[in-house]
């Protein structure tokens, strides 16, 4: 045999050895991390990456719901005060078409001249009579002119 072939032989059969009767006990007892391939790398990297981006949108929906809240929260304060306010108008408006009614009935009769001013006052003596007179002033219900024109 050649002392290439024997060397070659030699490796052979110390790989073979190898394999068969690997070796039982540590050398080095301890935790090693054990070698990350660049496929789990960058699959890690990605990861990160996405979960940054995702705390980011969280972040972003609660500030945007914050403040959607506190938007709906003015508007109903708002909305509260239109409807008190139109309540309140409605009041007024009844009251100024019950003014304007009296307002036009009094013209109406100012321009017929249906009630006329007495022109000279006349004075008539007290006369006596002999039925009791009743003082006692009689209640009747108020009534209140209908809205219109």
């Amino acid at each position: 045999m050649s002392p290439v072939i024997k060397e070659e032989y030699k490796e052979y059969s110390y790989r073979q050895a190898y394999a068969e009767n690997p070796i039982e006990s540590q050398v080095i007892e301890g935790y090693f991390q054990k070698e990350i391939s660049q496929k789990a790398m960058a699959i890690k990297k990605v990861n990160k990456t996405l979960c940054a981006f995702l705390g980011v949108a969280v972040i972003v929906a609660f500030v945007s719901y914050y403040f959607a809240m506190s938007d709906e929260l003015t508007l109903n304060k708002l909305s509260r005060q239109i409807t008190t306010l139109n309540d309140e108008n409605a009041e007024l408006q009844n009251h100024l078409d019950r003014l304007k009614s009296f307002n036009n009935v009094d013209m109406k009769m100012m321009q017929h001249s249906v009630l006329a001013k007495a022109e000279n006052v006349i004075e008539v003596s007290a006369v006596s009579s002999v039925a009791p007179v009743d003082n006692s002033i009689q209640k009747t219900a108020s009534f209140n002119w209908a809205i219109g024109y």
